[in-house]
């Protein structure tokens, strides 16, 4: 699952919650010296308050015209403009019990912390997010999968395990570093 990233300057990274999204895009970004835009940060001000999804959307279409960028994060409204736009699309494909695991470890490590990606916001889980997380495979990956097969198959990697985007995410220091 090698994919030589020397000429990519965008990459969208999309999956279910608690897959790793935002740590990935974190750690693509030292690596590869490419800023990181988070979209839950986009998504809200402090203490969760959304700014709106016309707000929001138009937030992230003027983002993804710049040159460089990593962005983490579903928002459906805009995918498709930020992976036909992106060099690189990552799909964390994982199944309920790993989005579920992961985003419980989340809560545990983090109970009460601020989410450096969303300024003001201390990790939580609400019955929204609950709802969603538990949803997740079986309504929003549905559209996800839909949205992908619309893009050239060579510009798509699909994980579906951690341990397989690890082992990827290591190549690629090696590479890099």
């Amino acid at each position: 699952m090698e994919k030589d990233l020397k000429d990519v300057k965008r990459i969208s990274i999309v999956g279910g919650p608690g897959t790793g999204k935002t740590t990935l895009a974190t750690k693509l970004s030292e690596i590869l010296d490419i800023p990181a835009i988070y979209l839950d940060g986009v998504n809200y001000n402090a203490n969760w308050e959304e700014v709106g999804k016309y707000k929001r959307d138009s937030i992230i279409l003027e983002k993804i015209k710049q040159d460089k960028w990593i962005i983490d994060g579903n928002y459906s409204a805009t995918f498709l403009s930020r992976a036909q736009r992106a060099d690189l699309v990552i799909w964390l494909d994982y199944s309920s019990f790993s989005i579920i695991k992961g985003v419980l470890g989340r809560y545990i490590k983090n109970f009460n912390k601020e989410k450096p990606e969303i300024p003001g916001c201390k990790e939580r889980i609400d019955k929204a997010f609950f709802k969603y997380i538990i949803t997740f495979r079986r309504k929003s990956r549905k559209k996800i999968a839909n949205q992908i097969k619309k893009l050239p198959k060579e510009k798509v990697i699909v994980f579906y395990k951690r341990k397989e985007l690890n082992l990827w995410l290591d190549e690629i220091k090696k590479h890099y570093n």
